[in-house]
């Protein structure tokens, strides 16, 4: 008599897991997914790079069940995957890459709200249904129809957690400032979705400011490391402002895009720093039409203050999330998506 087949263990000894259990795509369940979306399972959103597998409404149905998704949750995966094979976002460069960048999905509107999507305490870690399963869904997809995998396609060299999942929302009980949507000309109660191509978050603790210039230029410091690909590279960099941080800007006047500004001026070293250490190469301080010799000349961490992707997140507390660039190549993109 033939033994019974293990379904968890049959897909973990595959290549169609992240290494986690997953949920198996039975006709049934596919189809209680699909319920979310008012879209044809057959419509066809694109080819996934590098591999250049279609991809159907169906097979993101597919990946979302396998990835614990809850059938509301199927917009956000499916507008998120429009937008990350836009050809400005360059996911085939970061599928193959060296380096362990992900698509951090930022996702603003009452859709956001209604599914649970946690942009507070914790909201880059474990915990919330939401963020971990539609972020994981993307890289299901991006693994199995992109063949996105490690020693194959990919050549990352350490990988990072954010290749996981990276999903969250703004903490809107708690900015005092508009969302980075609306800032961009979208309405208030529009469902959009912001994707960007960065590192994994670095932490900056600082309980002792009491003024935003002397916050602000820690928070510059640490957007400024001199092995970050941003510093050589037109790039995106998201800083994520818990509200605290963020509260003791507004209390001084200054609106979001003060903020903005302001870091987008303070993050800079002079080239001779930058020499110390980290990747500088004259022919990278030559191709940005700098002259190598010249150790004076500030280099901007964000080359375009308009790639500064800042946003207030997080739970109470003096901290800022700081997420490092990919390179030129990639630029962030965003969009509504439908619920």
């Amino acid at each position: 008599m033939q033994a019974a087949i293990d379904e968890f263990q049959f897909f973990l000894e595959k290549e169609w897991s992240d290494g986690f259990p997953v949920v198996t795509p039975t006709e049934e369940r596919v189809q209680w997914m699909l319920a979310g979306t008012g879209c044809d399972p057959e419509e066809i959103i694109g080819h996934v790079p590098p591999a250049g597998e279609v991809m159907s409404v169906r097979d993101v149905a597919i990946h979302a069940l396998m990835a614990g998704c809850k059938p509301e949750y199927l917009p956000v995966v499916v507008g998120a995957m429009r937008l990350i094979l836009r050809e400005e976002f360059n996911m085939g460069g970061v599928q193959c890459t060296m380096h362990g960048v992900a698509p951090l999905m930022i996702v603003n509107g009452p859709h956001a709200d209604t599914i649970g999507l946690n942009g507070g305490n914790g909201c880059f870690g474990p915990g919330f249904r939401a963020n971990a399963t539609i972020g994981r869904a993307v890289r299901l997809l991006l693994m199995n129809l992109g063949a996105g995998l490690a020693g194959k396609a990919s050549a990352t060299v350490f990988a990072s957690p954010i290749r996981y999942t990276a999903c969250l929302a703004e903490n809107m009980a708690h900015t005092p400032w508009e969302t980075i949507a609306v800032s961009r000309g979208y309405a208030a109660d529009a469902n959009v979705i912001t994707c960007a191509m960065v590192e994994s978050p670095r932490l900056h603790f600082d309980d002792v400011s009491t003024e935003p210039e002397r916050l602000l230029r820690g928070i510059a410091d640490s957007m400024t490391s001199t092995g970050s690909w941003n510093m050589w590279f037109s790039s995106d960099v998201v800083v994520a402002m818990t509200p605290q941080h963020a509260g003791l800007c507004a209390e001084a006047g200054m609106s979001r895009s003060d903020v903005q500004q302001r870091l987008w001026e303070l993050a800079e070293r002079p080239q001779g720093n930058l020499k110390r250490g980290g990747n500088w190469r004259p022919e990278r301080a030559i191709a940005m039409g700098l002259d190598p010799d010249d150790d004076d000349q500030p280099i901007k961490a964000v080359k375009d203050v308009n790639r500064l992707q800042l946003i207030v997140a997080g739970g109470l507390g003096p901290i800022t999330a700081v997420c490092h660039g990919w390179n030129e190549s990639s630029h962030a993109v965003h969009g509504t998506y439908d619920v």
